[in-house]
């Protein structure tokens, strides 16, 4: 199969004919063999209605319903597991992206080479209270994961197959699919201008939440990147270091009393100095922060359980 296209959609019944056409009238110009993954997330308005009667008539179009909502993140991820196409391209299903885009896209893939070829939405139609945190999510984000992109949530990717089968896109990472890619050895990675379309029905799904995940997010990818497989080489080494300058700390109280006690001087209580509070808090920080380490060394070694979601139904796929 030439392509799959992942499509997660939450109560977007208004816009799903029209998105359905539109893809049919690119792809069956470009001869395309294809099909239409919709992913269904936990919706509560009449877009299953129009999904099932989309996959009636058409073979190509499948679907994943999640009986409740379980976010974007989760829909790409089952989404990707089930793509059979060379070519893996993800949209969203509001008609703010543009099916037209799909040839270049798919050309970048396959001809140019690339692994991953983000949208860039260089002119878009959304609120400058959206626009503004995305544009230093970006910014925040080329700083930590070294890739040049202008716009990691561009919902418009193109992938090789390979490389969504090799991602696991886990509670609100959608946003840095890119860096998760790169992550796993996926280092050739374009970017292709995309046509934005001004939102024609419903509203956006994101509150204001995602001011908060995001940078939570991009700490915890910084993180993960860094240290996911050797967790006590972040926790190790500061317990390490706060455990030594508790030591140092406890030495220099040591000192100074045996020297006061050999000038004849009289030697102030131990809890009256500053320093021994410091050196006591270290020490107790430095501990935990070693014995994080340790447990989370454990916790990798031991738990390879993937994330489940609840499937309610499954539509056009073989058994």
């Amino acid at each position: 199969m030439d392509l799959s296209l992942v499509i997660p959609l939450f109560n977007e019944d208004e816009s799903l004919k029209e998105l359905y056409s539109w893809i049919c009238r690119v792809g069956e110009s470009e001869k395309l063999d294809f099909e239409i993954i919709f992913v269904n997330d936990g919706s509560t308005d009449k877009s299953l209605e129009v999904i099932h009667e989309l996959a009636a008539k058409d073979k190509r179009v499948r679907l994943i319903s999640f009986r409740r909502n379980h976010g974007k993140s989760a829909g790409l991820n089952v989404g990707f597991a089930a793509a059979s196409g060379d070519v893996v391209i993800t949209m969203d299903a509001d008609l703010q992206d543009s099916p037209d885009e799909i040839p270049g896209l798919m050309k970048m893939i396959r001809e140019e080479g690339f692994d991953l070829v983000s949208g860039w939405k260089k002119k878009r139609y959304d609120p400058i209270s959206k626009t503004i945190p995305t544009k230093f999510y970006n910014w925040a984000t080329r700083r930590i994961s070294k890739i040049h992109l202008h716009d990691f949530n561009c919902g418009l990717k193109a992938y090789r197959n390979e490389v969504v089968k090799a991602v696991n896109v886990q509670g609100e990472m959608h946003r840095y699919i890119p860096v998760l890619a790169k992550n796993a050895g996926f280092t050739k990675i374009g970017e292709k201008v995309v046509q934005h379309q001004a939102r024609k029905y419903g509203t956006t799904k994101f509150g204001l939440s995602r001011f908060i995940n995001g940078p939570l997010d991009l700490l915890t990818l910084a993180f993960v990147s860094k240290f996911s497989k050797r967790p006590m080489h972040f926790f190790g080494l500061y317990g390490t270091l706060m455990m030594i300058f508790g030591f140092l700390a406890a030495l220099f109280i040591g000192v100074e009393k045996l020297v006061a006690l050999q000038m004849g001087e009289k030697a102030r209580l131990v809890t009256e100095n500053p320093f021994f509070y410091l050196a006591l808090a270290t020490m107790v920080i430095g501990v935990q922060l070693f014995l994080a380490g340790f447990l989370a060394e454990l916790v990798i070694r031991n738990s390879n359980k993937p994330v489940e979601y609840t499937i309610e139904e499954r539509i056009n796929f073989e058994s």
